[in-house]
């Protein structure tokens, strides 16, 4: 199954644009230009070398931009799982840091880094896989035409595997993180949750992890892409081909920014169960929801909109950075096909 999928990518429709890399633009068919970074080697666009250095821009991304924020992440948890203590965000520092002390606020930073280096990989390498594979499934005028359900899709396919990567490490965070006396450091927690409940301690939160995460990424991937897609036609003064590297990442940190407040929006009621869930043991997500009611999923929504906008457009500065070092194939923005066109009359 795998060398057919890798196959598939080879013969993907996407392919003929994003092929070679060898210059600072280079023209392709049909007027495309897709920039390179200064390329001295060619990587193929479909091989195994190309899926696995994405799954290293995504290691990258999200491991180190999900441990930056580390501080943030401990006060928004508490403010979901006890706000009548952590009123709001600056109370929420000030408690933990008189309580704990500076330090307490690094809390769970090696969970975080191991989980979220693991989800990266298969969330941005599992997402160029299935993007170039459902692409050639349909064809390359329905990929075209349908390209925010190819995005969509595609990154939900990627998130499905991502989140058993992440469930472990994300229980283990938040017991740390929210259970005063539990634990202070990952290898401590991980020995005593296996003892109080086997193996369903680090995976009793994957269903409502799916349901935080896998509509998260797929606003992440598909609102990312299309207002890119937008910044481009609408925004930017000049073609995508005739901007600078620099220039490029500015408009991917921006695209990103846009599309991690629509991604906390989406996913901050499930965020805010995971988190409840994850402290309260013996408690399933349906009883956690109605505990909470409809107003105590949207605790810590403010700090959340601060730190996923920002997460996410570090994330894609990050990853596509990487692209541009390791001299990845980096697609241009979709244009309609040359056969699309001369069926619709189009000039």
């Amino acid at each position: 199954m795998i060398s057919s999928l890798f196959d598939a990518a080879r013969n993907s429709p996407f392919k003929t644009p994003f092929t070679k890399v060898q210059c600072d633009s280079q023209t392709v068919a049909g007027g495309r230009q897709i920039a390179a970074a200064n390329a001295k080697e060619e990587v193929e666009f479909g091989s195994p070398y190309y899926f696995a250095l994405c799954g290293i821009g995504g290691i990258l991304s999200c491991g180190s931009t999900h441990t930056m924020v580390v501080p943030l992440d401990l006060v928004k948890c508490r403010l979901q799982v006890d706000p009548a203590k952590y009123k709001n965000l600056i109370n929420g520092f000030k408690v933990s840091v008189r309580e704990e002390g500076a330090r307490g606020l690094a809390k769970g930073w090696a969970p975080t880094l191991w989980g979220y280096s693991a989800q990266g990989l298969f969330k941005f390498g599992l997402y160029e896989v299935f993007k170039v594979y459902y692409a050639n499934m349909i064809g390359e005028e329905n990929a075209y035409l349908y390209r925010t359900t190819l995005y969509l899709v595609s990154s939900a396919s990627a998130e499905f595997f991502a989140d058993i990567a992440l469930s472990p490490f994300e229980a283990a965070k938040v017991k740390i993180q929210t259970t005063p006396g539990y634990a202070n450091t990952f290898r401590q927690a991980a020995p005593k949750m296996y003892a109080e409940e086997g193996i369903t301690a680090f995976y009793k939160g994957l269903v409502p992890l799916w349901m935080r995460q896998i509509p998260y990424t797929m606003m992440k991937f598909a609102c990312f892409e299309r207002t890119v897609e937008l910044l481009y036609q609408y925004v930017v003064p000049k073609p995508r081909a005739e901007c600078s590297k620099g220039e490029q990442l500015v408009v991917t940190f921006a695209a990103g920014y846009i599309a991690g407040v629509f991604c906390a929006i989406v996913s901050h009621p499930a965020d805010v169960v995971v988190s409840k869930l994850n402290q309260a043991k013996g408690s399933s997500a349906i009883d956690v929801a109605k505990k909470l009611g409809f107003m105590g999923m949207w605790n810590g929504l403010t700090p959340r909109i601060i730190m996923i906008g920002t997460l996410t457009a570090l994330q894609w500065f990050i990853y596509d950075g990487v692209k541009v070092a390791l001299q990845i194939p980096r697609p241009p923005p979709p244009e309609m096909p040359e056969s699309l066109k001369a069926k619709l009359g189009v000039k």
